[in-house]
């Protein structure tokens, strides 16, 4: 009997750990996404919708929840370290950091895309 017990016991003090230490993993993603979606707002709000409706302010500057649809958004993180000077004519030369950058396709990634919600 006191074998069971010890197990049982042993077995619940495993849930719990993982219980928390994946609802901390949960927290720290989902930070994640809001540090990548204040990025958007301060950087690139101007022209680009950076929510999962509405058009972008700037006809020439594609939907961020678009993206997906033109590139793999993993790829996207050397030009975010470089530089990017592509897209449209107005859109001015950025260059981010690794964390940023790390924030900003977490919540890229978050937006998902029209063809993720056919499928």
């Amino acid at each position: 009997m006191k074998t069971i017990r010890k197990h049982r016991r042993r077995a619940l003090c495993i849930l719990l750990t993982l219980i928390c230490y994946g609802s901390a993993d949960a927290r720290a993603a989902e930070s994640l996404v809001d540090t990548g979606h204040l990025i958007a707002l301060e950087n690139c709000s101007r022209c680009h919708a950076i929510g999962r409706s509405a058009e972008s302010p700037l006809a020439e500057a594609p939907p961020f929840r678009r993206l997906r649809d033109r590139y793999p958004i993993d790829d996207l993180s050397e030009a975010l370290a470089e530089g990017i000077v592509v897209g449209h004519k107005e859109m001015p030369p950025f260059a981010f950091e690794p964390p940023q950058i790390e924030a900003l396709l977490a919540y890229l990634k978050s937006l998902g895309s029209r063809s993720d919600k056919v499928r």
